[in-house]
């Protein structure tokens, strides 16, 4: 009896967690489309001025080789983010939650001796019989140390850019600078509908979960999935040829089209003038 109820818990625990999960991302995606039509400083701003404004600044970030440099352009991204509106916990969460964990998983071979020789900080190991050595160096520390706060002001930058910017009028203005139409196309297409999928799917593991009676086996679950996955695949495959033939039929020609029009302003041409200032700064700064 208590295996099954055990059993019976893990199952719930294991559907309900899913659920929650897909929730989640639905919800977060709603919350930052509500972000982008707040009466922000960013929000105010031409998407293309948003835009060069971020790669100058991601350019500058990638070149500088100082951490105070890059440090700096990061501290200038939370102000920004405030006078935009931006909850503050939300915005930080989204960078430093799961960013320095996969990005410490490929920076912690640096840190030691055997991958950055210099002067050991931390000596782990010092055997002469048989001779191994390993130590935190001085270089690995400082190399980790700039990997992780590259990675962190940059996604931060990106994060600030899509959080302030509707997708759909960031898509137009990749457009105007030439990049090309088939990468805008399928970045906004998959953009649109991984919504509807994750709807579908969280639907569908609604209705698994209120008729779920008893014990489930994982072998029951797992071939549930199986079966739910085949599916998904079959209706995302349907979906596109009835998405393609609607677009079709409402007259496109391989071209999206937006409603909003984009105008340069003042405002526009001297918060551009200040991104690209910072980032020449940053660049001389950080050589």
């Amino acid at each position: 009896m208590i295996g099954k109820a055990l059993s019976s818990k893990s199952s719930r625990g294991f559907f309900e967690k899913t659920l929650n999960d897909i929730t989640g991302v639905l919800e977060q995606t709603l919350f930052a489309e509500e972000i982008a039509r707040e009466p922000g400083l960013l929000q105010s701003l031409d998407a293309r001025a948003k835009l060069i404004g971020a790669l100058a600044l991601l350019i500058a970030i990638s070149m500088s080789q100082n951490l105070v440099v890059i440090g700096a352009l990061y501290l200038l991204t939370l102000p920004i983010a405030y006078a935009s509106r931006v909850p503050m916990g939300f915005y930080l969460k989204r960078v430093w939650v799961l960013m320095p964990f996969f990005t410490g998983i490929i920076a912690l071979p640096a840190l030691f001796s055997s991958f950055s020789p210099g002067a050991p900080l931390v000596t782990l190991i010092d055997s002469t019989s048989p001779k191994i050595y390993l130590a935190i160096t001085q270089p690995g520390v400082i190399t980790a140390a700039f990997l992780l706060l590259r990675v962190g002001a940059s996604v931060s930058i990106a994060v600030l850019l899509v959080l302030t910017t509707r997708w759909s009028v960031l898509l137009k203005a990749l457009r105007v600078l030439r990049v090309p139409q088939a990468f805008v196309l399928i970045l906004g297409m998959t953009y649109r509908y991984i919504y509807v999928l994750l709807h579908a799917a969280n639907n569908m593991f609604l209705a698994r979960r209120s008729r779920v009676v008893g014990r489930v086996s994982g072998g029951d679950n797992r071939r549930w999935l199986t079966t739910s996955m085949g599916a998904m695949l079959a209706k995302s495959y349907e979906l596109s040829d009835q998405v393609y033939l609607a677009m079709q039929s409402r007259g496109f020609r391989g071209e999206a089209q937006v409603m909003e029009t984009m105008t340069w302003r003042v405002a526009d041409w001297m918060w551009l003038g200040v991104f690209l200032g910072v980032a020449v700064a940053g660049i001389w700064l950080g050589r």
